[in-house]
């Protein structure tokens, strides 16, 4: 007598909600397929992040990419991704926020993909070098006031 395949669920059932909002939570597992995807591979990020003075192992990346790290990553760990996937400090942590806290950001709703990148590179910026760009910015909105 053959043993009978186990019964798997309808295909059509609607998932729990539980299992829908962990697949949804991949913020920082998605960041690092994108950088894959752009041609960067594990490797290579290994690298950068060795390179930038924090070693993260290859097999980490990978496991990142397929959302199989199960406990949030450490500082650490967060400054050697930040560094592999080339990406401000700020990004990966939210992104690591969302994913592991169920972190919902909401101070930049409403603005564009450009504003809310620009803001993440200003937010992993040095005070000082913050400071020049703040500068320059209000130098340019006082000369566009003058010029009306």
């Amino acid at each position: 007598m053959e043993a009978s395949a186990p019964e798997r669920g309808n295909a059509n059932e609607p998932l729990p909600d539980n299992l829908v909002r962990d697949l949804d939570r991949d913020e920082l597992s998605r960041l690092v397929r994108e950088v894959n995807d752009a041609g960067i591979s594990y490797q290579q990020m290994a690298t950068r992040a060795e390179a930038a003075g924090h070693p993260l192992s290859k097999p980490y990346f990978q496991k990142m990419a397929t959302n199989s790290v199960t406990a949030a990553p450490t500082p650490d760990r967060l400054r050697a991704l930040a560094a592999g996937l080339g990406k401000p400090l700020p990004v990966v942590q939210r992104a690591a926020a969302v994913q592991y806290l169920d972190y919902r950001a909401t101070e930049l709703a409403g603005y564009d993909e450009d504003v809310r990148v620009i803001v993440a590179h200003l937010a992993g910026m040095e005070k000082g070098e913050r400071r020049r760009w703040q500068a320059m910015i209000e130098a340019a909105e006082r000369s566009k006031r003058d010029d009306e």
